[in-house]
Protein backbone atom coordinates (compact mmCIF):
# COMPACT_ATOMS: atom_id res chain seq x y z
CA UNK A 1 0.00 0.00 0.00
CA UNK A 2 2.97 2.36 0.61
CA UNK A 3 6.09 1.59 -1.49
CA UNK A 4 7.97 4.51 0.08
CA UNK A 5 7.60 3.05 3.61
CA UNK A 6 10.94 2.23 5.22
CA UNK A 7 10.99 0.17 8.43
CA UNK A 8 13.81 1.18 10.75
CA UNK A 9 15.03 -1.36 13.30
CA UNK A 10 15.17 -0.16 16.89
CA UNK A 11 18.73 0.73 17.85
CA UNK A 12 18.66 1.75 21.53
CA UNK A 13 22.39 1.17 21.95
CA UNK A 14 23.30 3.58 19.15
CA UNK A 15 20.77 6.13 20.40
CA UNK A 16 22.22 5.97 23.90
CA UNK A 17 25.74 6.41 22.59
CA UNK A 18 24.65 9.43 20.53
CA UNK A 19 22.92 10.93 23.55
CA UNK A 20 26.02 10.34 25.67
CA UNK A 21 27.95 12.32 23.06
CA UNK A 22 25.50 15.23 23.44
CA UNK A 23 25.89 15.20 27.23
CA UNK A 24 29.67 15.21 27.00
CA UNK A 25 29.68 18.10 24.55
CA UNK A 26 27.51 20.07 26.98
CA UNK A 27 29.89 19.22 29.81
CA UNK A 28 32.86 20.29 27.69
CA UNK A 29 31.10 23.63 27.21
CA UNK A 30 30.95 24.08 30.99
CA UNK A 31 27.40 22.96 31.78
CA UNK A 32 26.60 20.64 34.68
CA UNK A 33 24.01 18.27 33.21
CA UNK A 34 21.26 16.11 34.67
CA UNK A 35 19.83 13.77 32.04
CA UNK A 36 16.18 12.90 32.64
CA UNK A 37 15.93 10.57 29.63
CA UNK A 38 17.44 10.36 26.14
CA UNK A 39 16.37 13.61 24.56
CA UNK A 40 15.74 15.61 27.77
CA UNK A 41 18.50 17.18 29.85
CA UNK A 42 18.44 19.83 32.58
CA UNK A 43 21.35 22.18 33.22
CA UNK A 44 22.06 25.48 34.94
CA UNK A 45 23.50 28.54 33.25
CA UNK A 46 24.46 30.64 36.27
CA UNK A 47 28.06 29.43 36.26
CA UNK A 48 28.68 30.16 32.57
CA UNK A 49 26.57 33.23 31.83
CA UNK A 50 29.55 35.56 32.29
CA UNK A 51 31.58 33.34 29.98
CA UNK A 52 29.07 33.46 27.13
CA UNK A 53 27.72 36.97 27.59
CA UNK A 54 24.49 36.34 29.47
CA UNK A 55 21.62 33.88 29.57
CA UNK A 56 20.81 34.05 25.87
CA UNK A 57 24.42 33.47 24.91
CA UNK A 58 24.64 30.47 27.23
CA UNK A 59 21.50 28.94 25.70
CA UNK A 60 22.85 29.47 22.19
CA UNK A 61 26.09 27.76 23.20
CA UNK A 62 24.12 24.82 24.61
CA UNK A 63 22.13 24.47 21.39
CA UNK A 64 25.34 24.55 19.36
CA UNK A 65 26.88 21.86 21.60
CA UNK A 66 23.85 19.61 21.12
CA UNK A 67 24.23 19.79 17.35
CA UNK A 68 21.57 19.82 14.67
CA UNK A 69 20.95 16.06 14.47
CA UNK A 70 18.49 16.05 17.38
CA UNK A 71 16.68 19.29 16.32
CA UNK A 72 17.51 20.81 19.72
CA UNK A 73 15.36 23.40 21.40
CA UNK A 74 15.90 25.05 24.78
CA UNK A 75 13.76 26.52 27.52
CA UNK A 76 14.90 28.57 30.50
CA UNK A 77 13.00 29.19 33.73
CA UNK A 78 13.44 29.18 37.49
CA UNK A 79 11.44 25.92 37.75
CA UNK A 80 12.15 22.63 36.00
CA UNK A 81 8.68 21.99 34.63
CA UNK A 82 8.40 25.53 33.31
CA UNK A 83 11.74 25.12 31.54
CA UNK A 84 10.59 21.82 30.02
CA UNK A 85 7.35 23.40 28.85
CA UNK A 86 9.25 26.31 27.32
CA UNK A 87 11.53 23.91 25.43
CA UNK A 88 8.49 21.98 24.21
CA UNK A 89 6.85 25.00 22.59
CA UNK A 90 10.11 26.32 21.12
CA UNK A 91 11.01 25.74 17.49
CA UNK A 92 14.12 23.71 16.54
CA UNK A 93 17.20 25.82 17.23
CA UNK A 94 15.21 28.34 19.32
CA UNK A 95 15.49 29.16 23.05
CA UNK A 96 12.43 30.39 24.98
CA UNK A 97 12.96 32.20 28.30
CA UNK A 98 10.12 32.36 30.86
CA UNK A 99 10.17 34.95 33.64
CA UNK A 100 9.34 33.42 37.01
CA UNK A 101 6.67 36.07 37.69
CA UNK A 102 4.88 35.07 34.48
CA UNK A 103 5.19 31.30 34.87
CA UNK A 104 1.48 30.77 35.64
CA UNK A 105 0.48 32.95 32.70
CA UNK A 106 2.81 31.05 30.38
CA UNK A 107 1.64 27.59 31.48
CA UNK A 108 -2.10 28.33 31.51
CA UNK A 109 -2.88 27.81 27.77
CA UNK A 110 -0.67 24.73 27.37
CA UNK A 111 -2.07 21.22 26.94
CA UNK A 112 -2.35 18.65 29.71
CA UNK A 113 -0.21 16.29 27.62
CA UNK A 114 2.87 17.94 29.10
CA UNK A 115 2.05 16.46 32.49
CA UNK A 116 3.33 13.00 33.54
CA UNK A 117 -0.18 11.59 33.77
CA UNK A 118 -1.41 8.23 32.50
CA UNK A 119 -3.92 8.16 29.66
CA UNK A 120 -6.71 7.20 32.05
CA UNK A 121 -6.20 10.27 34.24
CA UNK A 122 -5.87 12.44 31.15
CA UNK A 123 -9.19 11.12 29.88
CA UNK A 124 -10.90 11.75 33.23
CA UNK A 125 -9.79 15.37 33.28
CA UNK A 126 -10.87 15.94 29.68
CA UNK A 127 -14.29 14.42 30.42
CA UNK A 128 -14.61 17.00 33.20
CA UNK A 129 -13.77 19.78 30.76
CA UNK A 130 -10.20 20.29 32.00
CA UNK A 131 -7.99 20.46 28.92
CA UNK A 132 -5.42 23.15 29.79
CA UNK A 133 -2.86 23.54 32.55
CA UNK A 134 -4.48 26.74 33.72
CA UNK A 135 -7.81 24.98 34.21
CA UNK A 136 -6.16 22.27 36.30
CA UNK A 137 -4.21 24.81 38.36
CA UNK A 138 -7.45 26.66 39.19
CA UNK A 139 -8.97 23.56 40.83
CA UNK A 140 -8.60 22.89 44.59
CA UNK A 141 -5.56 20.73 45.24
CA UNK A 142 -7.39 18.52 47.72
CA UNK A 143 -10.16 17.72 45.24
CA UNK A 144 -7.65 16.79 42.55
CA UNK A 145 -5.73 14.54 44.95
CA UNK A 146 -8.96 12.85 46.07
CA UNK A 147 -10.04 12.17 42.48
CA UNK A 148 -6.70 11.22 40.88
CA UNK A 149 -4.51 10.21 43.81
CA UNK A 150 -0.84 11.11 44.33
CA UNK A 151 -0.16 11.39 40.59
CA UNK A 152 -2.96 13.91 40.25
CA UNK A 153 -1.61 15.90 43.20
CA UNK A 154 1.83 16.03 41.57
CA UNK A 155 0.29 17.08 38.25
CA UNK A 156 -1.64 19.85 39.98
CA UNK A 157 1.56 21.16 41.55
CA UNK A 158 3.34 21.08 38.18
CA UNK A 159 0.47 22.93 36.54
CA UNK A 160 1.04 25.70 39.08
CA UNK A 161 4.73 25.85 38.17
CA UNK A 162 6.24 23.10 40.29
CA UNK A 163 8.97 23.47 42.85
CA UNK A 164 12.28 25.23 42.55
CA UNK A 165 15.38 23.09 42.69
CA UNK A 166 19.00 23.24 41.69
CA UNK A 167 20.38 20.90 39.06
CA UNK A 168 22.77 18.33 40.43
CA UNK A 169 25.33 17.35 37.86
CA UNK A 170 25.80 13.69 37.07
CA UNK A 171 28.85 11.66 37.98
CA UNK A 172 31.30 11.10 35.11
CA UNK A 173 30.48 7.72 33.50
CA UNK A 174 33.05 4.95 33.44
CA UNK A 175 34.59 4.15 30.07
CA UNK A 176 35.46 0.47 30.48
CA UNK A 177 34.04 -1.47 27.54
CA UNK A 178 34.87 -4.82 25.98
CA UNK A 179 33.34 -6.21 22.78
CA UNK A 180 33.36 -9.58 21.06
CA UNK A 181 32.41 -9.93 17.40
CA UNK A 182 31.21 -13.29 16.07
CA UNK A 183 32.12 -14.49 12.55
CA UNK A 184 28.49 -15.57 12.12
CA UNK A 185 25.25 -14.72 13.86
CA UNK A 186 24.85 -16.64 17.15
CA UNK A 187 21.54 -17.49 18.78
CA UNK A 188 22.60 -20.30 21.12
CA UNK A 189 22.25 -19.14 24.73
CA UNK A 190 25.08 -21.34 26.00
CA UNK A 191 27.50 -19.84 23.48
CA UNK A 192 26.38 -16.34 24.39
CA UNK A 193 26.81 -17.05 28.10
CA UNK A 194 30.37 -18.24 27.53
CA UNK A 195 31.09 -15.15 25.47
CA UNK A 196 29.57 -13.00 28.22
CA UNK A 197 31.82 -14.65 30.80
CA UNK A 198 34.88 -13.90 28.67
CA UNK A 199 33.88 -10.24 28.31
CA UNK A 200 33.25 -9.90 32.05
CA UNK A 201 36.71 -11.29 32.78
CA UNK A 202 38.27 -8.86 30.33
CA UNK A 203 36.51 -5.81 31.75
CA UNK A 204 37.33 -6.65 35.35
CA UNK A 205 40.97 -7.32 34.42
CA UNK A 206 41.42 -3.87 32.86
CA UNK A 207 44.11 -1.81 34.68
CA UNK A 208 41.82 1.23 34.90
CA UNK A 209 39.30 -0.85 36.87
CA UNK A 210 41.71 -2.12 39.53
CA UNK A 211 40.79 -0.88 43.01
CA UNK A 212 37.24 0.09 42.06
CA UNK A 213 34.03 -1.90 42.25
CA UNK A 214 31.14 -2.20 39.83
CA UNK A 215 27.89 -0.50 40.82
CA UNK A 216 26.14 -0.56 37.44
CA UNK A 217 26.86 -2.62 34.33
CA UNK A 218 25.30 -3.03 30.91
CA UNK A 219 25.22 -5.73 28.26
CA UNK A 220 24.35 -4.85 24.67
CA UNK A 221 24.38 -6.59 21.32
CA UNK A 222 24.21 -5.88 17.62
CA UNK A 223 21.42 -7.95 16.10
CA UNK A 224 21.53 -9.76 12.78
CA UNK A 225 18.84 -7.50 11.33
CA UNK A 226 20.89 -4.36 11.89
CA UNK A 227 19.24 -3.16 15.10
CA UNK A 228 20.61 -3.31 18.62
CA UNK A 229 19.63 -4.50 22.08
CA UNK A 230 20.73 -3.23 25.49
CA UNK A 231 20.01 -4.03 29.14
CA UNK A 232 21.44 -2.41 32.26
CA UNK A 233 21.84 -3.87 35.73
CA UNK A 234 22.37 -2.03 39.03
CA UNK A 235 23.93 -4.22 41.70
CA UNK A 236 22.62 -4.08 45.24
CA UNK A 237 26.22 -3.97 46.48
CA UNK A 238 29.37 -2.98 44.60
CA UNK A 239 31.16 -6.08 43.30
CA UNK A 240 34.37 -7.01 41.56
CA UNK A 241 33.98 -10.80 41.34
CA UNK A 242 33.77 -12.36 37.89
CA UNK A 243 31.26 -15.03 38.91
CA UNK A 244 28.90 -12.61 40.59
CA UNK A 245 28.79 -10.19 37.67
CA UNK A 246 28.48 -13.01 35.14
CA UNK A 247 25.60 -14.64 37.04
CA UNK A 248 23.85 -11.29 37.38
CA UNK A 249 24.09 -10.42 33.68
CA UNK A 250 23.52 -13.93 32.32
CA UNK A 251 19.69 -14.02 32.60
CA UNK A 252 19.49 -10.85 30.48
CA UNK A 253 20.63 -12.85 27.44
CA UNK A 254 17.33 -14.76 27.46
CA UNK A 255 15.62 -11.50 26.40
CA UNK A 256 17.52 -11.24 23.11
CA UNK A 257 14.99 -10.92 20.25
CA UNK A 258 17.26 -12.13 17.42
CA UNK A 259 20.65 -13.74 16.70
CA UNK A 260 23.68 -11.69 17.69
CA UNK A 261 26.67 -10.59 15.62
CA UNK A 262 28.44 -8.59 18.34
CA UNK A 263 28.29 -8.69 22.13
CA UNK A 264 29.38 -5.84 24.37
CA UNK A 265 29.85 -5.47 28.15
CA UNK A 266 30.19 -2.02 29.70
CA UNK A 267 30.94 -0.98 33.26
CA UNK A 268 28.66 2.03 33.50
CA UNK A 269 29.35 3.16 37.06
CA UNK A 270 32.25 2.32 39.36
CA UNK A 271 32.59 3.09 43.03
CA UNK A 272 34.63 2.23 46.09
CA UNK A 273 33.40 -0.69 48.13
CA UNK A 274 31.25 0.64 50.98
CA UNK A 275 30.27 -2.62 52.66
CA UNK A 276 29.24 -6.18 52.10
CA UNK A 277 26.11 -8.01 53.23
CA UNK A 278 26.98 -11.64 53.93
CA UNK A 279 24.67 -14.49 52.94
CA UNK A 280 22.77 -16.27 55.67
CA UNK A 281 22.12 -19.34 53.49
CA UNK A 282 24.30 -20.35 50.54
CA UNK A 283 22.45 -20.36 47.17
CA UNK A 284 21.22 -23.69 45.81
CA UNK A 285 23.87 -25.45 43.78
CA UNK A 286 26.87 -23.72 45.34
CA UNK A 287 28.26 -26.96 46.79
CA UNK A 288 27.76 -28.82 43.49
CA UNK A 289 29.58 -26.13 41.51
CA UNK A 290 32.41 -26.11 44.04
CA UNK A 291 32.87 -29.88 43.79
CA UNK A 292 32.74 -29.72 39.99
CA UNK A 293 35.48 -27.08 39.92
CA UNK A 294 37.61 -29.17 42.30
CA UNK A 295 37.18 -32.22 40.07
CA UNK A 296 38.12 -30.27 36.96
CA UNK A 297 41.23 -28.91 38.65
CA UNK A 298 42.22 -32.45 39.58
CA UNK A 299 41.74 -33.67 35.99
CA UNK A 300 43.79 -30.77 34.62
CA UNK A 301 46.55 -31.39 37.13
CA UNK A 302 46.83 -35.05 36.14
CA UNK A 303 46.20 -34.93 32.35
CA UNK A 304 46.86 -31.35 31.31
CA UNK A 305 44.77 -28.24 30.86
CA UNK A 306 43.68 -28.99 27.28
CA UNK A 307 41.91 -32.27 28.02
CA UNK A 308 38.62 -30.94 29.43
CA UNK A 309 36.05 -29.83 26.86
CA UNK A 310 32.40 -28.86 26.67
CA UNK A 311 30.02 -29.57 23.81
CA UNK A 312 28.56 -26.29 22.54
CA UNK A 313 25.82 -26.21 19.92
CA UNK A 314 26.50 -23.60 17.24
CA UNK A 315 24.21 -24.69 14.37
CA UNK A 316 21.58 -27.17 15.60
CA UNK A 317 19.60 -26.65 12.39
CA UNK A 318 22.41 -27.91 10.16
CA UNK A 319 21.96 -31.16 8.20
CA UNK A 320 25.63 -32.02 8.67
CA UNK A 321 26.18 -33.60 12.11
CA UNK A 322 29.79 -32.42 12.34
CA UNK A 323 28.77 -28.76 12.09
CA UNK A 324 26.00 -28.84 14.70
CA UNK A 325 28.33 -28.68 17.71
CA UNK A 326 31.89 -27.87 18.65
CA UNK A 327 34.25 -29.03 21.37
CA UNK A 328 35.30 -25.94 23.35
CA UNK A 329 37.96 -26.02 26.14
CA UNK A 330 36.26 -25.67 29.50
CA UNK A 331 37.63 -22.73 31.48
CA UNK A 332 35.71 -22.93 34.75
Amino acid sequence: MCPQLVLVEQDPSAAEQEWEGVLRRLEDAGFSVDSAEPGVVYFETRGVERLYGGLQGALERALAAAGTTWDPRAGAAERRFAALAAATVARPGQAVVVDDERTAEFLAPLSLELLPLAAREQSQLQDLGVKRLGQLAALPGGAVAERLGPDGKQAWQLARGGRRGRVRGRRPPAEIVETLEFPEAVANELTLRRALGTLVERTLARPDRVGRFVRKAAVSAQLVGGGSWRRTLTLREPAAEVDRLRIALGPKLAELPAPVTLLRVELVELTEEAGRQLELVAPTGTETRTRLRDGLRQVRASTGGANVYSVVEVAPWSRIPETRALFVPRDD
